[in-house]
């Protein structure tokens, strides 16, 4: 029997942030390659991060505020039996003392995670999963691409042909308007 869960997926989804957000999808999809970032990352390692929240909770993450930092509705999502054979693991959230205890090779893991009654800190809600690596590459059949609108859709598609792409557009959408997100409250 197949159970359907919604706080599960075996997908994993990499938004993109911040005011270049769109532009910054854009070079992905151009480059079919995602950077590594260090930012929030303790130890300055080269990391891809990744959610592993399922697209139903996405309009909590893109809402939720964070420093500095706004996730947008742009994004890739990826198999996550994909990323675990890219490197990929669950990050491991903790003290920031035990950061010291973790073997070097799992240190790029570690998320501080504190509770107390004066101070906390969690971001467990991010369901955060990371690849150690400067650069990940990939083809459209491993990645689905993750957009607010239809509209935005349409827009890149045409922007393709426009550039005269010698391939047929690759890349398959997933439209979070078509699944019921209200999108006007996430795009300024």
């Amino acid at each position: 029997m197949l159970i359907v869960r919604d706080d599960l997926s075996d997908r994993l989804v990499h938004l993109t942030k911040g005011p270049q957000a769109f532009e910054n999808f854009v070079n992905i999809l151009n480059t079919r390659t995602i950077l590594g970032g260090t930012g929030y990352i303790k130890g300055n390692y080269r990391c891809v991060c990744f959610s592993e929240a399922p697209i139903s909770k996405l309009p909590q993450i893109l809402a939720m505020p964070h420093e500095t930092v706004k996730y947008r509705p742009y994004g890739f999502i990826f198999h996550k039996n994909w990323v675990f054979s890219a490197g990929g693991r669950p990050v491991i959230y903790q003290p920031d003392p035990d950061f010291a205890k973790l073997p070097e090779e799992k240190r790029h893991l570690h998320v501080r995670f504190w509770l107390s009654d004066k101070y906390s800190v969690d971001h467990t809600w991010e369901r955060e999963w990371r690849i150690k690596t400067d650069a990940l590459k990939f083809t459209p059949a491993e990645v689905t691409v993750l957009v607010p609108t239809r509209d935005i859709s349409d827009r890149i598609k045409q922007a393709w042909v426009l550039d005269d792409q010698e391939d047929a557009y690759p890349w398959h959408h997933v439209v979070l308007e078509d699944l019921g997100v209200q999108m006007s409250d996430y795009l300024d």
